[in-house]
């Protein structure tokens, strides 16, 4: 995925709202947790000097993620219940980030055991830079898709939001 994680996240994000009741915190934590795995590319690009595939650093574990929830959510639940829902989002969101990555790069789902990569779809490098081979492989019309898709809401609710204040 090269596009769509942050679409995905405002995705589930506005699902989120309507189940939860329009909380405030759950569009940011969804789209935080829809990038959070991603935040390694700081490290990948300027310590490592992109040595090692990014996802092969914790930030793409989904054991670690999965782990630090186990921890994380009791302790919002314990000291900040209002925005338990905002956390289970958060975490729901770098999931799904791990499952889009799934699909055309390999993930290493039980790190640290194992380091057996587990990808749908391999994309061979077929034009002088990597880009291109994501971008012209069939694949990246799901990106596109969950791009559309995003957008279709964003504009939806702009134009609730703009019915609403007009009617007020």
């Amino acid at each position: 995925m090269l596009i769509a994680h942050l679409p995905a996240g405002f995705i589930l994000g506005t699902l989120a709202r309507h189940w939860t009741g329009n909380a405030r915190a759950i569009m940011p934590a969804a789209l935080l947790g829809s990038v959070a795995p991603d935040l390694d590319m700081f490290y990948f690009y300027l310590v490592d000097g992109q040595q090692t595939h990014h996802h092969g650093y914790f930030t793409h574990w989904p054991l670690f993620w999965l782990a630090l929830g186990s921890v994380v959510l009791p302790l919002v639940r314990w000291l900040w219940p209002r925005f338990v829902s905002a956390a289970v989002v958060f975490f729901i969101a770098v999931m799904f980030h791990m499952v889009l990555d799934s699909i055309a790069a390999p993930m290493h789902w039980l790190m640290p055991f194992s380091d057996v990569a587990v990808e749908l779809v391999t994309i061979p490098a077929r034009y002088s830079h990597w880009v291109l081979s994501f971008v012209l492989h069939w694949t990246f019309a799901l990106e596109i898709t969950i791009c559309a898709w995003a957008g279709f809401l964003g504009i939806k609710q702009s134009r609730q939001r703009k019915l609403h204040e007009s009617r007020a």
